[in-house]
């Protein structure tokens, strides 16, 4: 096998990190949850469609227009991890459950959600 095919077969089998991460502002008790098959690539996503001025959770991008990135953190709260069981490839379930019990932590600590 030629070392392209090698490289491409091994990208196909890498499993990105999952969990939930948190945008917090650091002026007041406001964050943005949110639970992701792929942490890294969502952050990243997120953090681009906030500073083009895009994105979908417009109370948290007036807040971002308004005060700028400097006073924002993103945080990875929990990893979820994958199952032995190679079958499994949908973790939604886990996911949505993952982001209600952050939520729910988070309210208890007196957060408000963007």
């Amino acid at each position: 096998m030629d070392r392209k095919k090698e490289l491409k077969q091994l990208y196909k089998q890498m499993k990105p990190e999952m969990g939930i991460f948190i945008i917090r502002g650091l002026d007041g008790g406001k964050c943005y949850l949110q639970a992701t098959a792929n942490l890294k690539g969502t952050i990243n996503g997120t953090r681009f469609k906030l500073e083009a001025g895009s994105h979908p959770n417009q109370a948290l991008q007036k807040e971002w227009t308004a005060k700028g990135a400097a006073n924002f953190t993103f945080e990875i709260l929990e990893q979820l991890k994958y199952e032995k069981d190679e079958a499994k490839t949908d973790y939604t379930d886990e996911l949505a459950i993952l982001q209600m019990i952050w939520e729910e932590r988070l309210t208890k600590e007196k957060l408000e959600f963007f």
